[in-house]
């Protein structure tokens, strides 16, 4: 089930702008490649997605977002990014810029 992200995320979301599919050129928000954020005074968890099983480049995205986050909160809670593959990802979870980039 994908989790509403709320404005308290807003600073999240920005982090995770900052990182592009290498394949696509274009960030993994407006990709609709996130799809939780949970921010608590505890901890920082973010589910991800990818648009195909079959990505090789998966891992490297993750951890890029894990390092960003960690990057722009270091004395923050633990952060926690996982992958995700519930529900599969769909082309109409893009942006409708990332749609004209596409074409």
């Amino acid at each position: 089930m994908i989790m509403p992200m709320t404005c308290a995320n807003d600073d999240v979301l920005q982090v995770l702008r900052g990182i592009n599919d290498p394949e696509l050129g274009i960030n993994i928000v407006d990709l609709g490649l996130v799809y939780r954020i949970n921010r608590t005074p505890h901890r920082i968890d973010v589910a991800i997605t990818l648009t195909t099983p079959s990505c090789p480049l998966g891992e490297m995205i993750l951890e890029e977002a894990r390092y960003a986050l960690e990057q722009r909160f270091p004395v923050g809670p633990p952060i926690h990014v996982e992958l995700t593959w519930e529900p599969l990802w769909m082309p109409e979870r893009m942006t409708e810029a990332a749609r004209r980039l596409l074409g």
